[in-house]
């Protein structure tokens, strides 16, 4: 997907893009006026070849630009895509989760500690979102983990990731392969 880098890294290319075609008028500008004011012709090519190399800077950058818009369009559709398809997916795993953290009796606090863990936050971001502590949010973790009895963060994910993630025939162990021919 689209990150904030690669926004700045946009941003940056549109602002190299204007600066050119800045320096690339200016130069146009000069060398109008020295023509007009009779400037040598050596001098007058050197400005060309300037303005040349301005002019074609200017042009790499804005087929970089619409290039890296065109990406994006591509990535977005594609998200959108895996997002609608995946949807019924989505929510039946959300459903799952939510049931077993009932199972696990967590309060309404542990449970949404518990999803943004699962999203990858860390616990200051937890508790910027939730408007708490660090400390509240890793009593509550622990309180998570206790219930659960899980060990930590990677064991959360994995008692959710770990049946999506069955291996696929190709990715087996070569022994598991033998031994599933016997």
């Amino acid at each position: 997907m689209y990150t904030s880098d690669d926004l700045s890294l946009d941003k940056s290319t549109l602002s190299a893009f204007v600066l050119f075609l800045v320096v690339a008028s200016l130069i146009g500008w000069d060398l109008l006026i020295d023509y007009r004011e009779g400037a040598s012709w050596p001098h007058l090519v050197v400005e060309m070849l300037v303005l040349g190399v301005a002019a074609s800077g200017a042009a790499i950058l804005w087929r970089q630009l619409r290039r890296t818009r065109e990406d994006l369009v591509v990535a977005q559709v594609e998200a959108e895509h895996w997002r609608n398809e995946s949807h019924e997916l989505l929510r039946g795993l959300g459903a799952a989760i939510h049931n077993q953290f009932a199972r696990w009796q967590l309060t309404g606090a542990e449970e949404e500690v518990g999803l943004l863990l699962l999203k990858g936050l860390s616990h200051k971001q937890i508790a910027g979102i939730r408007q708490t502590s660090e400390r509240t949010v890793r009593e509550q973790a622990r309180s998570l983990y206790r219930k659960s009895g899980l060990s930590g963060r990677a064991s959360l994910s994995a008692f959710f990731l770990e049946d999506l993630l069955l291996p696929t025939p190709e990715s087996e162990p070569v022994s598991a392969q033998a031994a599933s021919r016997r």
